[in-house]
C-alpha cells in the first residue's frame, strides 16, 4: 500500500507540475501579445501625431519657417513609420530602429516653432489653428498614454522571464526580449499658455 501511495503521490507532482507549465507558457504568450498590440497601438498614434502636425504646418496659420521645420520633421517620421514590415513579428527588433530618435525630433521641433506665445496666438484666434491646436494636444496625450500602457507591458513580460521556471523550461522559446520605447512625448509646451 505505501508504494502505491508515493506512486499516486508522483503522478499528483508531475499533473500538477504539468499544469503549471502549461499555465505560465500560455501566460507569457498572452503578455507576448499584449506587448505586440500595445506596440501597434503606440505606431497608429504616433501617425496621427504625425499627420496633426503635418496638417499644422500645411494650415497656414504659423509662419512659414516654422511650417517648413513641422514638416520637414512630420514627414520624416511618417516615412520611418512606412519603412517598418508588418508582415514580420512586430517583437522582432522592436526598439524601433532608430525611430525614437525621429520621434524625439518631431516633438522638439514641435516645441521650438510653437512656444506659448504662439499657441496662445492660436488659441484665441478660436478658429481653425486653435481646432489643430487642440487636435495636436489630444494626440500627445494619446501618445503619451499608449506609449505608457506598452512599456508597462513589456516590463511585466520582463519580470515573468526573469523567473528561474520560465528560463529552465525555455517558455518562452525564441521570442526575442521585449524592450521599451523611450523618448521625449512631453507636450506641456501645448498648455503653457
Amino acid at each position: 500500500m505505501e508504494t502505491l501511495t508515493w506512486i499516486a503521490i508522483g503522478v499528483t507532482v508531475i499533473i500538477l507540475g504539468a499544469w503549471y507549465l502549461s499555465y505560465s507558457a500560455a501566460r507569457l504568450d498572452r503578455l507576448h501579445a499584449k506587448v505586440e498590440g500595445a506596440l501597434s497601438a503606440l505606431d497608429a498614434h504616433l501617425v496621427r501625431r504625425a499627420e496633426t502636425s503635418f496638417e499644422l504646418a500645411t494650415s497656414g496659420v504659423v509662419d512659414p519657417a516654422s511650417a517648413f521645420l513641422v514638416a520637414g520633421a512630420a514627414t520624416e517620421s511618417l516615412e520611418r513609420t512606412n519603412e517598418r514590415t508588418f508582415e514580420a513579428d512586430l517583437l522582432e527588433g522592436q526598439h524601433f530602429a532608430g525611430r525614437e530618435a525621429v520621434e524625439s525630433g518631431l516633438t522638439e521641433v514641435l516645441r521650438a516653432a510653437f512656444s506659448p506665445i504662439v499657441v496662445a496666438d492660436l488659441r484665441s484666434d478660436g478658429g481653425h489653428g486653435a481646432d489643430l491646436i487642440d487636435r495636436l494636444d489630444e494626440a500627445f496625450v494619446r501618445v503619451q498614454l499608449a506609449r505608457r500602457f506598452h512599456n508597462e507591458a513589456v516590463k511585466e513580460v520582463q519580470r515573468v522571464r526573469a523567473k528561474r521556471v520560465v528560463q529552465v523550461f525555455r517558455l518562452a522559446g525564441h521570442a526575442q526580449m521585449p524592450q521599451t520605447v523611450e523618448f521625449d512625448d512631453d507636450a506641456t509646451f501645448l498648455r503653457a499658455a
